[in-house]
């Protein structure tokens, strides 16, 4: 099976564009370095939970929508290869400052249990 990348941050609803574009520019990246498939999803029906949600876990402030990725890789072992690949290529460090606060975001890696 497959290796996720996934990912929940919190972006200005003004940076939108700005955030679009962003990865628009990144994608080509992980497709060269081995992923299979980017994702990115912008909030649109993302309610407020009742002791936990998606907008506590990333601290979204007023006037920020979640956005909600992630990376499809063949094997985990290609997904470690393209970090490495990723945290020394020039491209990724030339991108500029990211259109929201990356402090703030959580990921992480998972390995797929069902895929129907």
């Amino acid at each position: 099976m497959s290796y996720v990348d996934g990912f929940v941050l919190a972006v200005p609803a003004g940076n939108k564009e700005a955030y679009r574009a962003m990865a628009a520019k990144a994608a080509p990246l992980f497709r060269e370095f081995g992923a299979s498939r980017v994702v990115e999803c912008w909030g649109d029906d993302v309610p407020d939970g009742k002791l936990t949600d998606f907008r506590g876990a990333v601290k979204a402030e007023e006037g920020e929508v979640v956005v909600f990725s992630w990376i499809e890789y063949p094997s985990k072992d290609v997904r470690d290869a393209a970090v490495k690949r990723m945290m020394s290529d020039p491209r990724f460090k030339d991108m500029g400052d990211m259109p929201f606060d990356s402090r703030r975001m959580i990921f992480g890696g998972f390995a797929p249990i069902l895929d129907a």
